[in-house]
């Protein structure tokens, strides 16, 4: 799209198209209903937009985006405190309660150990995921990681960083095929793989 017209309108475009799955043509098409819109539902979503920037905050906990210091999630006294799923994004976390198979808590690691790409286990929330093994009494870590050479490094790197506290570390079912994004695959499988999961056993011949 040239800068033909409006340069407000170019500038939204421009803007839309910065996200994920949306191109020019997309953003375009976005743009111009807005346009179309009544001005107060537009300011409504510039409002809601503006709060997203300024107000959303992160769970101190689990790292869930939440209104609060602490989430829903990690505030329900329901929750089993004493097993975590792990996750690798809250795209992953959404996933798998959309299942309605899992009623404990979660950690988001907010990324994969990857030497490749220059993301080690300083990158990732690992501290914190230590701090609530050791304060909350975790019993269980269930893996919930996308099945890759990344996922599996990873997994390793925290077994060997629990393996003197005796905790039970358990892995999804493998129903989730290799290299699969977790958040793409179907409730039904996702949740037999949580409830099937297995012990997960440490191979000394993987290497961080």
């Amino acid at each position: 799209m040239g800068k033909i017209g409006s340069k407000l309108l170019f500038d939204s475009v421009e803007l839309l198209s910065t996200l994920p799955g949306i191109g020019k043509k997309s953003a375009l098409r976005m743009a111009l209903h807005l346009a179309n819109l009544e001005p107060s539902k537009t300011l409504k979503l510039a409002d809601s937009l503006t709060k997203l920037a300024n107000e959303l905050k992160t769970c101190s906990h689990c790292f869930l985006y939440s209104d609060t210091d602490i989430c829903d999630i990690c505030a329900n006294p329901a929750r089993d405190p004493k097993t975590i799923c792990i996750v690798e994004s809250i795209k992953d976390l959404i996933a798998i309660e959309e299942t309605n198979q899992y009623h404990a808590r979660y950690h988001i690691l907010g990324g994969l150990i990857s030497p490749i790409d220059g993301i080690g286990p300083e990158n990732l929330n690992l501290n914190t995921l230590v701090e609530r093994i050791s304060n909350d009494g975790v019993q269980e870590l269930i893996m919930a990681i996308r099945p890759s050479i990344e996922g599996d490094t990873t997994i390793y790197y925290i077994s060997k960083l629990c393996s003197e506290k005796n905790i039970k570390i358990s892995m999804i079912a493998r129903g989730v095929s290799f290299g699969s994004e977790l958040e793409f695959t179907d409730e039904i499988t996702l949740g037999r793989s949580i409830l099937s999961r297995t012990p997960y056993l440490i191979h000394d011949n993987l290497m961080v």
